[in-house]
């Protein structure tokens, strides 16, 4: 089956969390649904550009950070992106993030399917506070996708 993706930007991550749970509620599941935010906190650092709790690949974790109360990115993994800084991140875009650290989030995103110099964008909104939500689903899903990132607040959202 065909899939595309629908990414988006949110001012604030309890608008992200409001948009991940509404997802869920639709059907949308954990290996659909990816979230990427500026750690403001930097907990966990140790020495050099890595975090002591890189949980993303913990699909634990990433469902119980999409579906519990205590908050979406509570416990997604933490990752140092050069250029970016800290980052917590769920979904299988942090997976690809794990991977290959060097391409950044926008590289990460060229794997959805995201031309480049749009993913350049979503990752330069990144690096300035926003967070970024990207939703690899069938081709059938994606406008509704595309409907609850937008109702929940999300900005520049587009499908690809």
């Amino acid at each position: 089956m065909p899939h595309k993706s629908v990414v988006g930007l949110f001012q604030s991550k309890e608008q992200a969390e409001k948009a991940a749970n509404d997802l869920r509620n639709k059907g949308f599941t954990e290996n659909e649904i990816s979230v990427v935010a500026k750690d403001d906190n930097q907990q966990g650092r140790e020495e050099g550009n890595r975090y002591t709790n890189q949980r993303v690949g913990d699909g634990t974790a990433m469902g119980a950070g999409i579906g519990g109360a205590a908050g979406l990115l509570a416990s997604a993994g933490a990752l140092a992106i050069p250029g970016i800084g800290p980052i917590l991140a769920i979904g299988p875009l942090a997976a690809t993030l794990t991977g290959a650290v060097g391409g950044g989030i926008a590289g990460g995103l060229v794997d959805f399917g995201i031309p480049e110099e749009r993913g350049r964008h979503y990752e330069e909104q990144v690096k300035q506070g926003r967070i970024l939500a990207a939703i690899k689903t069938s081709d059938n899903k994606v406008e509704e996708a595309a409907r609850i990132l937008r109702q929940n607040g999300a900005q520049d959202v587009e499908t690809h």
